[in-house]
């Protein structure tokens, strides 16, 4: 999945500053510009992966000749940058999973107060680990 971008220079002083056009407020910025290019793969896709968890839809990309068109944006660099297309996949698909037997039962008693499969509910706690605090190495 490949997406424009918009690239303000940088300079000495300050970063290049890269924004996503299609993704409203997708925005990042690097000291050089491969960080520049890099941030702002990692926040486009975090963009969409909050877009989906929030059940929205997912923007089709511009074409390059309609960035260069947007006065706000005179004198930024156009390019691309290229997603990998699972960040918006939702497929289901079939895992298969070892856990020792006592904490397979505390994930089925904590499924079923929930209402919800295994399955559900892994998905449901994988989505909003975020709200957990930080993980720790």
């Amino acid at each position: 999945m490949r997406y424009p971008i918009l690239i303000e220079p940088g300079s000495d002083s300050s970063a290049f500053g890269v924004v996503v056009p299609d993704l409203p407020g997708c925005f990042s910025a690097g000291d050089t510009l491969d960080e520049a290019l890099d941030a702002a793969k990692e926040a486009a896709s975090a963009w969409i992966d909050a877009t989906l968890d929030a059940g929205g839809t997912i923007p089709a990309p511009s074409a390059l000749s309609a960035l260069t068109a947007l006065p706000d944006y005179a004198g930024w660099t156009v390019g691309i940058i290229d997603l990998d297309d699972v960040v918006a996949d939702d497929t289901i698909e079939r895992v298969n999973i070892t856990l020792p037997r006592r904490v397979l039962r505390r994930l089925d008693d904590l499924a079923a107060a929930r209402h919800k499969s295994r399955g559900g509910l892994i998905t449901e706690l994988t989505l909003h680990a975020h709200e957990l605090g930080p993980t720790t190495p």
